[in-house]
């Protein structure tokens, strides 16, 4: 597969400042639910642009919530959420749905294509719907579709298409905006061996290219296979996290 970002008119929009600034920042960040524990508690999170972050943990440790915040999808009960500059956790239903259209890629478990329309119209729509242009929406969808390895399927419908196909679709409408942050939610998590291993190679390729990646899972391999760096979180509150400083013993 080519260079996903190098491709002409698809490459990810810089985020602010030069490589490795802060381009996602929470901190003491809660989030609670009537009548639920926290299901986020007090996290302080930064994650440098061009890092491949993983966050890991058990099914209501936090780690979804944490991505929905990130995505403007909610917002916290406590704390700020900062993301390229923008104070998310401010935002209105109008202004989240803007920002999520011009500065964050997501990618979902299931793929979250319409069956009704094309491969290429799905990656197209999510152009259209940011105020690109149609021909441009549709020479940016072509560029993808070519570099991602998919675009013999242009005019086919999702549903006859492979899992991991799906995912490759699902990535590249992802993309279409040139998205400073990608979220991942369980990119391989519907997906067989066979398919989650291409996946991965696609998620390797594109925190090479220098796309800022943010994966919530429980694959391990994933983790390891994918990402730079670990989080691990438990009862909404981060464990772990590989990028802290060891301990100094004397």
């Amino acid at each position: 597969m080519s260079s996903v970002r190098g491709v002409p008119g698809s490459g990810s929009r810089p985020g602010p400042g030069s490589s490795g600034d802060p381009v996602i920042e929470l901190s003491g960040v809660s989030r609670h639910y009537e009548g639920a524990r926290a299901a986020l508690d007090g996290v302080t999170l930064s994650v440098r642009a061009g890092e491949s972050v993983a966050v890991l943990g058990p099914s209501g440790s936090g780690k979804s919530t944490l991505l929905n915040l990130v995505a403007g999808l909610d917002r916290p009960s406590a704390g700020t959420v900062t993301v390229a500059g923008v104070r998310v956790d401010r935002l209105g239903e109008a202004a989240s749905a803007r920002y999520r259209r011009g500065t964050i890629g997501m990618v979902f478990q299931f793929f979250n294509l319409l069956d009704d329309l094309t491969v290429a119209d799905n990656v197209v729509l999510a152009g259209e719907l940011a105020g690109v242009p149609r021909g441009e929406a549709r020479r940016r969808a072509g560029d993808l579709l070519e570099s991602l390895g998919i675009d013999r399927h242009a005019r086919a419908h999702p549903g006859r298409l492979s899992g991991g196909e799906r995912q490759r679709v699902a990535v590249a409408r992802a993309l279409m905006n040139r998205p400073t942050v990608l979220l991942a939610d369980e990119p391989t998590g519907a997906l067989d061996s066979a398919s989650g291993e291409d996946v991965k190679e696609l998620f390797r390729e594109l925190h090479e290219d220098g796309q800022t990646v943010l994966i919530v899972t429980h694959d391990l391999a994933l983790a390891e296979d994918c990402a730079t760096r670990t989080v691990r979180m438990r009862d909404g509150r981060i464990e772990a996290d590989s990028a802290a400083a060891p301990a100094v013993t004397a």
